[in-house]
């Protein structure tokens, strides 16, 4: 890999790390850019999401003291996410990807759609929230996320918003955490017994970690009935870009 490919590959990181931190699709540009510098499909697929860790380790090193819950929850949280990004990868090192892969841009439509009505969802929840349903979200989400992970960033936002009372600043930043960490299972995985291109991974490890430092602060300023709809519409499109050819 030149040094030329190396600084697009930072780059392609950094606005990964942002727009995956604003939207929760940040292999909308790391995935395709790993493959543009020349890594075979599955070889990009656990490279990006090596490097993806770094987008949670950023935000949250910004932002973590934002986080509502208490210690004893968010580490509870945090073992349903290690849980479900260890067999997610386990998945993926050990079985066929084709027919979960159909699935997948059905489950990000469901996703996106559930942003968009989300007002409506939580009108109808009330006061309620749903303590038990929300860590085995977490957990299926996790799994999607170690898999394959294109897309688990809508689908945590999404879960976060309907199944809590938080603002999409804060849903945004447990998103953040709770994607990073079932990243840090399957990259350890894939550590170990994946193709990861370890150049490609560390240059947009960097860049990502930028990406994510800056997320908090744009999501911050931004109007949530706007970016739930940019978050939406990104959704749909990376849906159909995943539709099996």
């Amino acid at each position: 890999m030149s040094l030329l490919t190396i600084g697009l590959v930072v780059v392609a990181g950094f606005f990964a790390g942002l727009i995956g931190y604003v939207t929760g699709i940040a292999s909308l540009v790391s995935y395709p850019a790993l493959l543009a510098a020349g890594l075979p499909p599955v070889a990009a697929n656990v490279t990006n999401t090596v490097a993806m860790v770094a987008v949670g380790v950023g935000s949250t090193a910004n932002s973590g003291s934002a986080l509502q819950e208490d210690k004893r929850t968010l580490i509870r949280y945090a073992i349903c996410a290690a849980v479900g990004g260890a067999i997610g990868a386990g998945l993926l090192l050990c079985t066929p990807a084709a027919a979960f892969e159909i699935a997948v841009p059905f489950l990000i439509v469901a996703a996106s759609l559930s942003l968009l009505l989300q007002p409506k969802l939580r009108e109808l929840a009330g006061d309620r929230t749903f303590p038990r349903a929300y860590p085995i979200g977490i957990v299926l989400i996790a799994i999607y996320g170690g898999y394959f992970g294109a897309g688990a960033g809508v689908m945590i936002l999404a879960l976060v918003l309907v199944a809590t009372a938080s603002d999409i600043w804060r849903a945004s930043i447990m998103k953040s955490y709770l994607l990073g960490i079932a990243n840090l299972m399957a990259a350890l995985g894939f550590a170990l017994f994946g193709p990861v291109n370890w150049v490609a991974a560390s240059a947009m490890a960097v860049g990502a970690f930028a990406g994510g430092w800056c997320g908090p602060a744009v999501v911050q300023v931004l109007p949530a009935r706007p970016l739930r709809w940019v978050i939406a519409l990104c959704g749909f499109g990376l849906a159909i870009w995943l539709i099996p050819r």
